[in-house]
């Protein structure tokens, strides 16, 4: 059985975005959002929630050094091509997130 190519670019985009910072940042539970990267906290104390995925993302590199004090380049290729279509997300929800910005303010990082 041959699966459509508009159907498998449509799986593939869903499973991307399911990792994307700005999934996890539209609608958190009590406007708090954890951040972590490599089981390492963020010293992030909050992030707007215009463009909330992309902060979550910046958020992620500032925070406790890995043992050996660096990443592996893998690492930093997935954080930016993350980042980037986190960016394109984030300008398409910009109307609903100005709205909730200037209604609840920012989002609160959990430690």
């Amino acid at each position: 059985m041959r699966v459509p190519k508009k159907i498998l670019a449509l799986f593939t985009m869903l499973l991307v975005l399911t990792g994307c910072g700005t999934v996890r940042t539209l609608e958190p539970e009590k406007g708090k959002v954890a951040i972590s990267f490599n089981n390492k906290k963020s010293y992030c104390q909050s992030i707007p929630r215009i463009y909330s995925g992309t902060a979550h993302n910046f958020c992620q590199l500032y925070g406790e050094p890995t043992r050996s004090g660096h990443n592996t380049a893998m690492d930093f290729s997935f954080w930016a091509s993350d980042t980037l279509l986190c960016a394109v997300t984030d300008t398409l929800v910009l109307p609903y997130t100005v709205i909730r910005q200037i209604q609840d303010g920012a989002l609160q990082v959990e430690h």
